[in-house]
């Protein structure tokens, strides 16, 4: 959809072998991912990521223009009839500073612009400040599936089932 965008602050593009640290640090971190589908990632996992997101049209590192350092990603892959699906994962050392915002924002309006009907995303009830997120950047909560995924099993080995709030926003909104 796009292989490079400049906000005031960051720069959206593809991922780069010598993005490995960054990931890591981020990918690694048990509270940045307690809301992913994935556990923390153990270092020998890291490059087998890497290559998987520097093959990717989907992902874009997201890094702080002034510094360099790679602080999260974003996710925007394209779906059928014209829709994208966004997710981003942010370093936790760097959350409150609008960077998901600003990334999320603009990868947004650059998919609409490439043609994109809708975008949506899915979020864990319990993750506030994503779902908050969303708001903020115009979307609205179209969905709320209870129980419909589990990623994780416990002691016990049985499913613990997690409830997804959908939202979305369409071109034009």
């Amino acid at each position: 959809m796009f292989e490079r965008i400049e906000t005031e602050r960051l720069l959206l593009r593809r991922f780069l072998p010598e993005d490995r640290e960054a990931l890591f640090e981020f990918l690694s971190d048990e509270e940045t991912l307690a809301f992913e589908p994935y556990p923390p990632v153990k270092a020998e996992e890291v490059e087998s990521l890497l290559a998987a997101r520097i093959a990717s049209p989907d992902f874009f590192a997201v890094e702080i223009k002034a510094t360099g350092k790679v602080v999260g990603n974003v996710y925007l892959g394209k779906r059928d009839c014209d829709n994208a699906e966004l997710g981003y994962v942010f370093n936790r050392r760097f959350w409150g500073n609008g960077y998901a915002s600003e990334a999320c924002g603009a990868a947004v309006g650059r998919a609409f612009k490439a043609g994109i009907h809708r975008v949506f995303a899915e979020c864990d009830p319990k993750n506030v400040p994503s779902w908050k997120l969303l708001e903020r950047l115009g979307f609205r909560r179209e969905g709320f599936f209870r129980q419909n995924v589990w990623f994780r099993k416990d002691e016990k080995g049985n499913p613990i089932w997690k409830d997804t709030y959908v939202y979305a926003r369409l071109a034009g909104e």
